[in-house]
């Protein structure tokens, strides 16, 4: 009896299966797909618009006091088309699929799902909830609760949440939290495998990742430098600084401190009892007295609904700016699943070709087109991804600094 051949729409499934095992931070995310593109195809730099929750203010006494709509929207950009290629034979078609997955399809498909990954572990660029001594491996259980602190005062969901760390984390996170009182089929997992593993600490996992990144903080001083003007506009996005080090230079990324700014729980709007965590979006060379005006996301004191510190940074107040001038540092990342998004999108269904599919599995689209090459007599195929990432909720979010 002969062989019935595999199908293209059989190996495009099984290459989302492979995917979506290997990736990690990003199968811990809130994944969204968009079929607006399905008919067309999607391009490069196509937005989706995503809403975000209504906040309103509660109010006092019989009166109604009724509020303007504070619904928010953010946008996402699908920038990044990811593709691999892989060839295979005829011959090998006739393989059972699971056979054709580990040989042909798993060792191509893993760099796929780790270039990816690597992509959504730049989400910290937009986290100024900070956690850990820059530095230091995280090794006890103390950074990890102070990171659910964190989403705790930021009034987070408590599930699921989740924790991304690096190799060295990891491995300071076993060895540290080994002697606590954990069920017995957890310490035997973690020292079975040497990962933390699942259902530790309040966290759904926590996952050991290669992709974390390395951050390098900007050349300005750690501390000495001060607020140079006071933030009087609700909805503020910049702080007028000095004295930071001159011709220093403040980098995307880089979290800082203002003296007597603190953070407010967004449900009550009381003070959290924590200095608000700022985070410049854009770098920032600062000018020969160390000054210069800091970019940041929106600034709204206690008494606006959309509240994100008691009040608003006055003059002459201390900043303090985690890190080292020009030092490197891993950013663990700890979460809630939908503080990050990541949205993929249908790419053109090409006319013509040997084989081509497309397939959506748990919120992933991916295409698959092969080829025949008549000036090199060669069959090549490719695997594409088209997606866009964004941290649409970055008070939902902790960087663990290592």
């Amino acid at each position: 009896m002969a062989n019935s051949l595999l199908t293209i729409d059989m190996i495009t499934r099984k290459s989302l299966e492979v995917l979506e095992n290997n990736l990690v931070i990003t199968r811990n995310v809130n994944r969204q797909y968009d079929d607006s593109f399905a008919v067309q195809g999607a391009k490069i730099g196509s937005t989706l618009r995503i809403r975000l929750p209504d906040r309103a203010l509660v109010t006092d006494g019989a009166a109604l006091q009724v509020q303007d709509d504070n619904e928010q929207f953010t946008t996402l950009t699908v920038g990044s088309q990811k593709h691999i290629g892989i060839n295979f034979t005829s011959a090998e078609l006739t393989m059972q699929l699971d056979d054709f997955a580990e040989r042909v399809l798993k060792p191509r498909i893993s760099q796929l799902a780790a270039s990816i990954d690597a992509d959504v572990c730049n989400s910290f660029l937009s986290i100024g909830n900070s956690v850990g001594t820059p530095g230091s491996t995280p090794s006890t259980s103390a950074v990890l609760l102070a990171a659910q602190q964190k989403l705790n005062e930021a009034a987070a969901v408590m599930s699921p949440r989740y924790a991304t760390v690096n190799p060295a984390a990891n491995a300071g996170l076993v060895e540290g939290l080994k002697g606590l009182f954990n069920p017995t089929d957890t310490i035997s997992k973690q020292f079975k495998n040497g990962m933390m593993g699942m259902g530790v600490l309040g966290y759904e996992e926590i996952n050991m990742s290669q992709s974390i990144k390395q951050f390098t903080t900007g050349s300005r001083t750690a501390t000495g430098g001060t607020t140079s003007a006071a933030v009087t506009v609700e909805g503020a996005t910049t702080i007028a600084i000095t004295g930071a080090g001159a011709a220093g230079v403040v980098k995307a990324g880089d979290v800082f401190t203002v003296a007597d700014c603190y953070a407010v729980n967004p449900q009550t709007r009381e003070s959290t009892g924590s200095l608000f965590q700022f985070v410049a979006v854009a770098d920032v060379t600062l000018s020969g007295a160390g000054a210069g005006n800091v970019t940041v996301a929106p600034m709204y004191s206690a008494g606006q609904a959309l509240a994100t510190m008691l009040s608003l940074p006055a003059t002459g107040k201390a900043i303090v700016f985690i890190g080292a001038a020009s030092s490197q540092y891993p950013q663990n990342l700890v979460y809630h699943k939908d503080a990050i998004t990541f949205a993929t999108a249908d790419l053109l269904m090409p006319q013509g070709v040997d084989m081509a599919s497309r397939q959506v599995h748990n919120g992933i689209s991916m295409r698959i087109v092969r080829q025949y090459d008549i000036n090199n007599d060669r069959m090549p195929c490719r695997i594409d991804v088209l997606y866009g990432f964004s941290t649409i909720r970055p008070q939902m979010a902790v960087r663990m600094w290592g």
